[in-house]
């Protein structure tokens, strides 16, 4: 069962830390999308690390630790996410990010508003 990614996604979510150096720090989010896009397609680690474009041996390292902790919440028990409900998963951690970005403008345009109010 394939895992559909949006791949313009996943490469958001890097960022370029010193462009002058242009290593990149990658979130977890990402490391671990991209070794599911490996684990749940059954695709080539050089080959997806070509599509993501970044190295085959970090591609690797993402891939064996991602196996590694889907292991070790199995033998707690714990069923790993589908591709579903991971695509659920951060499909809902980018809403709270949007949501917690909207309270904090609307806490700023309140305080705004509060100062500005003749007394």
């Amino acid at each position: 069962m394939g895992v559909d990614i949006d791949l313009a996604g996943l490469r958001a979510c890097w960022e370029d830390v010193n462009m002058s150096n242009s290593r990149r720090v990658f979130t977890a989010e990402y490391r671990v999308e991209a070794a599911h896009r490996v684990i749940d397609s059954g695709r080539t680690i050089a080959e997806t690390a070509r599509e993501l474009a970044v190295s085959e041996q970090l591609l690797g390292r993402w891939v064996k630790e991602e196996r590694v902790r889907m292991a070790a919440a199995t033998s707690l028990g714990e069923a790993p996410l589908d591709g579903a409900e991971r695509t659920e998963l951060i499909r809902l951690r980018r809403q709270v990010v949007e949501q917690e970005k909207d309270l904090s403008f609307l806490k700023k345009v309140s305080a705004y508003f509060a100062a500005t109010q003749p007394k």
